[in-house]
């Protein structure tokens, strides 16, 4: 809970004060200290401080009691001026024309989570995904609020895996890691209107990673590889039997040719 007000802009004491004051209103400042064990020259400079930024509000008296502002009441409040404040710099800072494909480089859990959501939450028609079902809780929240705002979600998964989108196409994990040697890493990729791309893998022994990129090439090769996908997962629903019969249950047959007979290693 604390972290989350913090995420809404207030400093640990204060988001202390606000649960305090939310779970107990009308506190005089010194019955604050006294509950969130900080001393009373702190809890002051934090009611201001809440104060100040319309949070809370001070009832006139000998001594003074506090009150804080109801936590729907904040949120909307919130919003709106984010909104106000966004819209005015999207007006005052416009992008600059991009003069070529760039590629940036995200490292560790809380970059490349914050990635995953940034590029999500700005999709504007589509939204393509592939990806182990190990880590489907990287994307799944943000997934599902993209699709309940119109947005259409494909999802590829490796492995089983329950989730409530629409469209979900799932491979087996235990056929893939048998059918295709070298695995490594559970790799993922997400592609956005078909324009930019985030891709890195988890697991394994390369430290967590992911590349953005609106390069043409990564994109369109994130295209090519979805629409294979499909096609060959259709063919497989309507001729599974005289594939496996012919190819091997998960095309070994194929691939132990160009492993074994001919000696590719790629």
């Amino acid at each position: 809970m604390i972290q989350r007000l913090k995420e809404l802009g207030l400093s640990e004491l204060e988001a202390r004060c606000y649960l305090t004051l939310h779970e107990e209103p009308h506190l005089s400042g010194y019955e604050v200290a006294k509950r969130v064990s900080t001393s009373r020259t702190n809890v002051y400079a934090a009611l201001r401080s809440l104060t100040d930024k319309g949070i809370c509000r001070i009832i006139e008296g000998d001594p003074v009691h506090y009150d804080v502002v109801p936590i729907d009441q904040l949120i909307r409040y919130m919003r709106v001026k984010f909104e106000q404040t966004a819209k005015g710099l999207v007006n005052e800072l416009k992008s600059p024309p991009r003069s070529k494909p760039s590629f940036y480089n995200w490292q560790g859990n809380k970059h490349l989570d914050t990635a995953i959501r940034r590029m999500i939450a700005n999709a504007k028609k589509n939204i393509l995904v592939d990806i182990w079902a190990e880590d489907v809780h990287w994307v799944e929240e943000a997934l599902l609020d993209a699709e309940e705002r119109g947005i259409t979600v494909v999802l590829i998964v490796l492995g089983e895996c329950q989730i409530s989108l629409k469209n979900v196409f799932i491979h087996k994990a235990d056929d893939l890691e048998q059918a295709w040697p070298k695995m490594g890493t559970r790799k993922f990729s997400i592609l956005i209107d078909g324009q930019a791309a985030l891709l890195g893998g988890f697991g394994g022994d390369v430290k967590l990673t992911a590349l953005e990129t609106d390069h043409p090439a990564i994109t369109e090769l994130l295209k090519n590889a979805f629409y294979h996908d499909v096609v060959m997962m259709r063919i497989e629903e309507d001729f599974g039997a005289e594939l496996a019969s012919r190819y091997g249950e998960n095309y070994e047959k194929i691939i132990n040719y160009y492993i074994r007979e001919k000696g590719w290693d790629f």
